[in-house]
């Protein structure tokens, strides 16, 4: 079954030559920097479940997720090699670990009394507690340099530290540690790993893969090659498939917002995020949008965010492409009847559609904003402002994250920051501005918006000096 043309030397080995190579791997501070879903949280389970349950061992294991869900997922993996191992283990279930700070772990209890902790990403669930760490998926949780902090100074008495993620930026502490391995002599005298998916497909990926999946699912006529190509075809883009599947950091100098940036303001991975229509129509807060106009290349994005306290909530991304106008209307109008105010592009196609609205809902609820390098500049920094101020939420979701990533900034001979986003199959950054258009709109709409390019001041502008109300 399937069509992968390399077969490993083993075909019924439980372990590709990979995850064999990281689990026989007794260092005392080891790190793996991976291609997604190849197998490796698997086989770290493995590891820490035999390690566990040796009859000499001395240490507990305990080990951080990047969110509860895959903490559980990952005390699951371990019952299974358990049970497979024939290992006597008692499942106890989620325990309260730290009471004050409301910590708990998912626990699995061994004959010789050790114990497996698996906890989401709090670094202080860390802290104060000696054995073996596993920090998998590193580079995705929240603080990855507090996370080490805390982590490394459990094993001073024995035990091993091990460092599993995919990458998330240049400037991520897990990107810094490799740079350090390779560049600086290792002084941590870390053991480091590295599978790319293409190395994964090298050494059998693809036949393990295809003899799990169903006869008729549709990556069993692919051999490698094809396989390859339909993994990156469906990224959201070229910079993502690099990073999630190549082991190549995504450039967070050249991209106006970080990687770790966009992450800290992210939603829980499988967090119900969106609201309904009528969940919208109740909601306790403020409702504003930002809508950017596309037709057929581009995206129309409509962006809603409700603002509780000082901080704004994305409740409902609406993205249409190849309608016409008065379909899109159809789609749009009911939800902007909602919201408190609307800021819209109203550059090229957006001129219509900024009349139409103002007659529509009322010039007082609907501003249209010409799309200047003045007033990309002034939309943008607000964006990146909420962020650091942690006063953002925005959903976990690879299309958004790449349009966010999209956008750069650049600086002209002439002194000038330029805000500018290469068009791609997922569209020129329509999201990014759709946010920013929707941050604008629950801004105070007099409020002045002072920037700055080159250490060179320019003259205070105001935004609403390029709205036309």
């Amino acid at each position: 079954m399937g069509a992968a043309r390399i077969i490993p030397a083993n075909p019924d080995a439980i372990f590709l030559p990979y995850q064999a190579r990281w689990i026989s791997d007794r260092s005392r501070l080891k790190l793996m920097e991976k291609s997604r879903q190849i197998g490796m949280s698997w086989a770290t389970a493995y590891a820490a479940t035999e390690r566990t349950a040796e009859a000499d061992a001395r240490w507990d294991q305990w080990v951080s997720s990047r969110d509860d869900l895959q903490a559980r997922l990952f005390i699951e993996d371990c019952k299974r090699f358990a049970q497979v191992l024939h290992l006597v283990a008692e499942y106890l279930g989620e325990k309260v670990i730290d009471e004050d700070k409301k910590i708990s772990a998912y626990v699995l209890n061994f004959a010789n009394g050790h114990r497996i902790h698996s906890m989401s990403s709090n670094p202080d669930a860390q802290a104060g507690k000696r054995g073996g760490r596993v920090l998998d998926e590193f580079a995705l949780h929240p603080d990855p340099r507090k996370l080490w902090s805390i982590a490394y100074p459990g094993i001073t008495w024995g035990g091993s530290m091990e460092v599993i993620s995919t990458h998330r930026g240049s400037h991520n502490f897990f990107n810094q540690l490799i740079r350090e391995i390779r560049e600086n002599g290792n002084p941590k005298k870390i053991s480091l790993h590295r599978t790319t998916l293409q190395d994964a497909l090298d050494e059998g990926f693809l036949y393990k893969l295809q003899q799990s999946l169903p006869a008729d699912h549709e990556t069993q006529e692919m051999d490698e090659s094809a396989y390859l190509d339909f993994i990156r075809s469906g990224c959201a883009d070229d910079e993502s498939f690099q990073q999630e599947y190549m082991c190549q950091p995504a450039d967070d100098d050249a991209a106006f917002l970080e990687y770790d940036l966009i992450a800290s303001c992210e939603y829980n991975a499988g967090e119900d995020w969106e609201y309904s229509y009528d969940q919208l129509a109740a909601a306790r807060g403020r409702l504003y949008g930002g809508l950017d106009i596309g037709r057929t290349r581009d995206l129309t994005v409509l962006w809603v965010l409700e603002l509780l306290g000082d901080v704004l909530y994305t409740r409902k991304i609406i993205t249409l492409k190849n309608m016409s106008k008065p379909d899109q209307e159809a789609v749009l109008w009911p939800i902007m009847a909602l919201l408190q105010r609307t800021c819209i592009d109203k550059s090229g196609l957006g001129i219509g559609w900024n009349d139409d609205a103002q007659k529509k809902f009322g010039a007082y609820r609907v501003e249209g904003v010409t799309f200047t390098g003045p007033v990309k500049e002034a939309l943008a920094y607000p964006v990146r402002g909420k962020m650091q101020d942690k006063r953002m939420r925005i959903p976990y979701l690879p299309e958004v994250r790449a349009d966010l990533r999209a956008v750069t900034k650049t600086t002209t001979e002439a002194g000038n920051i330029r805000f500018t986003a290469e068009r791609s199959a997922n569209g020129h950054a329509d999201r990014f501005w759709a946010l920013a258009l929707g941050v604008h709109a629950a801004s105070t709409p007099v409020s002045p918006i002072e920037f700055q390019s080159l250490g060179r001041v320019r003259e205070s502008a105001r935004i609403t000096d390029y709205i036309e109300a």
